[in-house]
């Protein structure tokens, strides 16, 4: 080896342990490899305790040529003899090797070639494959010789890269783990919490999208729960069957799934197929016996698979967000309890001690009336014997609505109902839907036109995450001698020609019942969408 060779090798090796991020290194690593034997194409193969190729750095290639290739190296064939003898190997042309198995669809030709093992701590942790010598040649015993100086001092490295990583996602985990703790403590919502999560995810994992999937009640479709990234909105509404999707195996089995679905068949997650997302990574939202969803992270095509140091520290970490959104979510039952009981409590207390009062006092003032001689003050006293009936009818219709079980098992209660659509919403959108309720709605609205009015709150938040390209959405249900149910959003504004079905159904239903709908420029910009109906009288 001459003294410029030598020169070039303890450059390389600086430049290789230069770094401490993992990736960076490992793709230095082969880029000084490249440079110092001059080979056109290199790559980088890590290799996992079962002795299969679990990752594979390409160097060489633009997005447009690794696009093109039907499918990664499988540790088969040459590189699969590199993985079960880790020992140098230099061939003048791949394809005379006996072992070799030829190239996927879409593959550059490669010639000449070169492989080393890179050891750490004495294992193996992968092989550096370099091919296709400039000028047409083949590698000589001098290159095999500097490439595997170069392996030596990789594998310090890459030590010292690995140590660096898991202290880095250890501190990661726990500082997201921190906040998601913090976030439902606080009162944040399920689906708020769910956001950040998907957040703080995609920026771990350096994914360009992230998605979480949730059962429809029906448990045969995971549908789009909370979506995050550039290219979120085009995700709105998507679902995907449980069965025969990679999604929906990663839902039933608990298992993390690493792959690319540029390279194979979409339909293992076809809510990101016309995205231009190439390597996923799909981790379970909870234990392996209890799963509750599947967060999906998805990079460009051509881009990198995801590292397997990558599912670790997010499989604990959405498994600890898992556990952390069973205690919110006790804690609201809990909560929801508390509220029955103080509606059990309010309503006993109005019955045995208010209304009974009211009787007495009704009974005495019936009984002086027929003893006042003056008709004015009669006239005042029977007035005041019927206010008092009328609040005890008025206490009455309180109290039922406060102890209506019976009612409440028959259908939720309209308030509950519009959360329920509210939340919905909030998955579709991928924020939370600012809500106002006012008035007595659960007593004061009828069965018939709660109905309704869910309806039409329901296609009011549908229109708004499928057209308006909203980043707010507020949605207002008032009740006072009418029903109000507005909506309104900061988009794009209604179309040109907006007299869809849609609207349509919404100024039906408000005909029917004898009340009004309207649709039009919101004044910050946006549209607002208004739907009034009158109420029945109490008595009715």
């Amino acid at each position: 080896m001459n003294r410029e060779r030598l020169r070039s090798l303890l450059d390389a090796m600086v430049r290789v342990g230069a770094g401490l991020d993992l990736q960076g290194t490992l793709r230095r690593i082969v880029e000084a490899a490249m440079a110092l034997v001059e080979a056109r194409y290199g790559a980088m193969g890590v290799v996992d305790d079962n002795g299969r190729l679990e990752q594979f750095i390409p160097v060489g290639l633009d997005a447009v040529e690794i696009a093109r290739i039907a499918h990664w190296p499988e540790g088969r064939g040459v590189l699969g003899l590199l993985i079960k003898a880790p020992r140098p190997l230099r061939l003048d042309d791949i394809s005379d090797h006996p072992e070799s198995n030829g190239f996927p669809e879409g593959h550059p030709f490669m010639r000449s070639f070169l492989g080393v093992p890179i050891q750490v701590h004495g294992e193996v942790f992968g092989n550096l494959y370099l091919t296709e010598k400039r000028g047409g040649g083949s590698f000589d015993e001098d290159d095999e010789s500097i490439v595997v100086a170069l392996a030596a001092a990789a594998g310090v490295a890459i030590e010292k890269a690995l140590l660096y990583e898991r202290t880095r996602h250890r501190e990661m985990w726990l500082d997201a783990s921190d906040e998601v703790t913090t976030q439902l403590l606080g009162g944040t919502d399920a689906d708020g919490v769910l956001l950040m999560i998907a957040q703080r995810a995609r920026h771990m994992s350096k994914a360009d999208v992230a998605a979480i999937m949730g059962p429809d009640p029906s448990g045969q479709k995971l549908v789009l729960r909370i979506a995050n990234g550039e290219d979120a909105v085009q995700m709105r509404g998507r679902s995907v069957a449980v069965d025969g999707s990679l999604v929906g195996r990663v839902y039933v089995t608990g298992e993390p799934i690493i792959t690319d679905i540029s390279r194979g068949d979409s339909r293992g997650a076809p809510f990101l197929g016309d995205m231009g997302i190439g390597p996923i990574l799909l981790v379970p939202l909870g234990r392996q016996d209890a799963v509750r969803g599947v967060l999906c992270l998805g990079r460009g095509v051509g881009e990198e698979q995801f590292p397997p140091s990558t599912v670790q520290t997010l499989h604990a970490f959405v498994g600890h967000a898992a556990i952390a959104l069973e205690l919110a979510e006790a804690r609201a039952d809990a909560e929801r309890v508390s509220v029955l009981e103080d509606r059990n409590r309010i309503a006993r207390d109005l019955h045995d001690i208010v209304i009974q009062r009211l009787f007495a006092i009704a009974l005495s003032l019936t009984g002086v009336v027929k003893r006042v001689d003056d008709p004015v003050v009669s006239r005042y006293v029977r007035q005041a014997v019927d206010d008092l009936d009328d609040t005890v009818h008025k206490i009455r219709s309180t109290i039922f609505a406060l102890t209506a079980v019976s009612d409440a098992q028959r259908r939720s209660w309209f308030r509950d109902r519009i959360v329920d659509v509210v939340s919905a919403a909030t998955r579709s959108l991928g924020f939370a839907v600012g809500l106002r309720m006012d008035g007595p709605l659960d007593s004061r609205v009828p069965e018939r036109i709660a109905e309704d009015a869910v309806a039409v709150l329901q296609e009011a938040l549908s229109n708004a995450a499928r057209h308006a390209r909203a980043r707010r959405v507020d949605a207002r249900v008032v009740v006072d001698t009418d029903l109000t149910v507005e909506v309104v959003d900061d988009g794009v504004g209604l179309p040109a020609n907006s007299a869809g079905s849609g609207l349509h159904n919404l100024a039906e239903r408000a005909a029917r019942l004898g009340g009004v709908f309207k649709a039009g420029p919101a004044s910050g910009g946006g549209t607002v969408l208004c739907w009034r109906v009158p109420l029945p009288d109490e008595d009715e």
